[in-house]
């Protein structure tokens, strides 16, 4: 034969994209968006500490990065009170799901998750042969509850859970997480998504020992430090588990441009308290679009809000798509009853604005489409 010879796994596959991005459509429509708030990317952009020190950089972009990450993880460990040896930075929390997946994961090892939940961390799943379970929201969020107990039945070797949550913008206060992880089956791992937790009301943040084998945290720099393009996620973890990365990641994954520009939006705290502000208010802002519209804003812990059109899925994705004809870039959850939503990220004015002119329009499309 000629061509590579996949393992059967790969062969098994379906091609599968877990978010298709805006410059995908783009290219498709021809013709790009008016507003970019569908990737819950941070609009307001990066400190400007952050922007000048990954200029600074740029010039040394022909040298490697620091393959250990060193001063960011010296930095990071200050930050969370916990030794370097508990931080591991990698290529976003994306890249550190793919690398705790190849990890642990056998072909036909348990997994258990949220319906509707992560889709990225299912596609990692996939991409190694694991099983996954997978149990429904409860009121909107993840349920605690539900995941332990079918933990309980599956003996899972991971169990996924977001605090705050993506897609639906809900959260636990961290003593409810924090009791889960007392939880956790003998020889499960609880990974903690805590992507949103700097956005979170006070008490979001669960009180986890960084030395806790029983759990992993997960932590970007693409939200509320609105590096999503720079690829910077970190985990805390057990030292003996963050050790175990160093056997299969990227080791020069990490470039020095992306490195400096985390360390130095890690010391502009007045910018972090700046941007709490500004995505409170565009959280607001989005809140009283949809509201204007006869719509639902859920309350939101992150720097998106899902919005409940009033239906069903199908009414849902007639709205998105409408919104999309119309030059706006927004996604929506992908299993009921969660799609019954739609979902809007957080930005700037001329983006709230540019939404806040074409919903009405769409819901009137979508509206006289359904009554056909």
């Amino acid at each position: 034969m000629t061509g590579p010879r996949f393992t059967p796994l790969i062969a098994s596959l379906p091609s599968t994209v877990p978010f298709v991005g805006p410059e995908t459509q783009e290219r498709l429509r021809g013709r790009p968006f008016a507003a970019r708030l569908g990737a819950n990317e941070n609009g307001f952009g990066p400190s400007p500490r952050a922007i000048a020190a990954m200029a600074a950089a740029a010039g040394d972009a022909w040298k490697y990065g620091d393959p250990e990450n060193h001063d960011l993880k010296a930095a990071l460990a200050a930050h969370h009170g916990c030794r370097p040896e508990n931080i591991v930075v990698g290529e976003g929390i994306d890249g550190l799901l793919g690398y705790l997946v190849r990890l642990v994961i056998e072909p036909g090892d348990t997994v258990v998750t949220s319906d509707g939940a992560y889709p990225t961390f299912n596609y990692h799943v996939a991409g190694f042969g694991g099983v996954l379970h997978k149990v429904p929201y409860r009121d909107d969020r993840e349920d605690p509850e539900a995941l332990l107990a079918k933990a309980a039945e599956v003996a899972p070797k991971l169990i996924y859970i977001a605090n705050p949550d993506n897609p639906m913008a809900s959260h636990h206060p961290g003593e409810a997480i924090a009791r889960m992880v007392e939880r956790v089956p003998e020889g499960s791992l609880l990974i903690l998504d805590e992507a949103y937790v700097e956005l979170a009301p006070e008490g979001t943040e669960a009180p986890i020992a960084p030395d806790d084998p029983r759990v992993i945290r997960m932590r970007t720099f693409s939200k509320a430090h609105g590096m999503a393009g720079a690829r910077v996620g970190y985990a805390i973890g057990a030292a003996p588990l963050i050790a175990a990365f160093d056997k299969i990641r990227n080791h020069f994954g990490m470039c020095r441009i992306s490195q400096a520009g985390a360390l130095a939006a890690l010391q502009d705290r007045t910018w972090q308290a700046f941007m709490r502000r500004l995505v409170a208010a565009s959280r607001d802002r989005i809140a009283e679009i949809a509201r204007d519209n006869g719509l639902t804003p859920l309350p939101s812990a992150t720097n998106f809000v899902a919005i409940d059109c009033g239906a069903d899925g199908a009414f849902a994705r007639a709205v998105l798509a409408e919104l999309t004809a119309a030059d706006i870039f927004a996604r929506m959850p992908g299993v009921a009853p969660l799609d019954r939503c739609i979902r809007v990220s957080c930005g700037p004015e001329a983006e709230m604005a540019a939404i806040a002119a074409a919903l009405p329009g769409a819901l009137a499309r979508a509206r006289a489409a359904q009554a056909r």
